[in-house]
């Protein structure tokens, strides 16, 4: 009995040391990822092992595994434009490393690939692409800026291995001194405009007066002439008008009560 537990015993043991060597013998590349085999004899493999299990010889080999997924990263750069105004850019990247390159990625920048290249390379970049504009260029021609910067990154970055599948400005400041430039030039710009506006207003006040002015000079010729050929009857017609629209006013007005001419009419008022 006691040979036959030392058996089992003995069994089991093998079977623990044999499943501890096989599943160190076995590794899983996750999706989106890939595994490059570092062997201690003779260094990385040129092989890139794609997603799935796969074998590898334990204590010798181990496996470093990449993202190949696109991964977003926000570089802000200061520099200086053509005018020699800074200029404060955050530039947002895109990139994934080209699966084939992994081994040579990893011997010679290694597993931190992106923050060792994409700042150095995306600052290089903008300082040269943004001297060749102005201030007021790289607000107006933003779009144009944009697609230099991106077609000058990508060609630097395919040098490293890596593959950018989009860049975009997402902020562009200028420096305190340009920004209260520009502020005052836009006072300068409205206060202008008021002083234009007022100018109008009194010349179009102006002329208002003159053609008044003439019309009422016309108005006078008008009336002297008529007094000269009609005489007072002008004067007298002007009364009659005068005195029938009084009459008329009156009229409507319940306060108002009309006596006879030339009779001796009695009110009835109290005492």
């Amino acid at each position: 009995m006691a040979k036959l537990f030392e058996s089992i015993g003995k069994l089991g043991l093998a079977l623990a040391i044999g499943g501890g060597v096989v599943n160190s013998a076995l590794f899983n590349v996750d999706a989106g990822h890939r595994a490059v085999i570092f062997d201690r004899f003779r260094g990385v493999q040129d092989a890139v092992m794609g997603e799935g299990t796969h074998f590898l010889i334990p204590w010798v080999q181990k496996p470093i595994l990449f993202d190949c997924r696109s991964r977003p990263r926000n570089v802000p750069v200061i520099t200086g434009s053509k005018d020699l105004q800074n200029v404060n850019i955050t530039l947002r990247i895109l990139f994934r490393p080209v699966a084939n390159q992994l081994p040579r990625i990893f011997t010679s920048i290694g597993e931190d690939y992106d923050e060792r290249v994409l700042p150095s390379i995306t600052t290089e970049v903008l300082k040269a692409v943004v001297a060749r504009f102005d201030a007021g260029e790289l607000i107006t021609q933003r779009e144009l800026v944009s697609k230099q910067v991106s077609e000058d990154l990508t060609e630097r970055a395919s040098t490293f291995g890596l593959i950018l599948d989009d860049v975009s400005l997402t902020h562009l400041t200028f420096g305190k001194e340009f920004t209260e430039a520009v502020e005052m030039k836009q006072v300068a710009q409205q206060e202008a405009e008021r002083a234009r506006f007022v100018v109008e207003k009194a010349e179009q006040q102006k002329q208002a007066a003159i053609i008044s002015a003439e019309g009422d000079s016309q108005a006078a010729l008008l009336i002297a002439n008529s007094l000269e050929v009609a005489g007072n009857g002008l004067v007298e017609l002007r009364k009659l008008e005068a005195a029938e629209d009084i009459a008329f006013q009156l009229s409507r007005s319940r306060n108002v009560t009309y006596l006879p001419s030339g009779q001796g009419t009695l009110l009835q008022l109290p005492q």
